[in-house]
């Protein structure tokens, strides 16, 4: 498994409601995450809205978004949830997703 970590930027005043959306993700969108080589997917927030995603997928990066963008669900989901990013630029937020290279692990 590849261990995957990426970062996004919230808009200050819409990190109540991200992660109270959170609460409820949709049980398709689950569904083809996993279908697609999302594990072990967790997401963390500091107060300043810096989002750090974390997963381990099979492949790499870039196998993992295109299997999640072949995904309807995924579409919608990314769609609702673009308002409450900075900087996307037109993107859809898995599009600006920043991966970071990992420089340390242990088991």
């Amino acid at each position: 498994m590849k261990r995957i970590g990426f970062m996004l930027r919230m808009k200050p005043e819409r990190i109540r409601e991200y992660k109270e959306r959170h609460q409820d993700v949709w049980p398709e969108m689950i569904d083809a995450l996993r279908r697609n080589g999302w594990h072990r997917y967790s997401l963390f927030m500091n107060k300043e809205g810096v989002l750090f995603g974390y997963f381990e997928t099979p492949e790499d990066f870039r196998a993992a978004l295109a299997g999640m963008n072949k995904e309807e669900i995924n579409r919608k989901w990314q769609d609702s949830v673009a308002s409450y990013f900075e900087g996307l630029e037109g993107s859809l937020p898995d599009e600006a997703m920043t991966e970071l290279e990992e420089v340390f692990h242990i088991d």
